[in-house]
């Protein structure tokens, strides 16, 4: 699927990110909408009901540029 609604979107990102934060950070619906309102993720299109439709490859690139701030903000707990 190459258009994804904001929620495909958040969980896409989730599962990149957390392959390189050993599951430690996750990437929420409103994440995704800040990424838009902030400019590093512009839609492609609308749905149905007239909800943001994001590209695959722009998802993909706006987790790589937020990744690093938000890596430096997960708390690692000790055990």
């Amino acid at each position: 699927m190459d258009h994804l609604t904001t929620t495909e979107a958040a969980q896409l990102a989730t599962t990149w990110r957390r392959l390189v934060s050993a599951g430690a950070a996750a990437v929420t619906s409103a994440t995704i909408r800040s990424w838009a309102h902030r400019g590093h993720l512009a839609p492609c299109g609308l749905d149905a009901h007239g909800h943001p439709l994001y590209a695959r490859r722009a998802v993909a690139r706006a987790e790589r540029a937020t990744r690093d701030r938000a890596l430096r903000l997960v708390v690692t707990r000790p055990t």
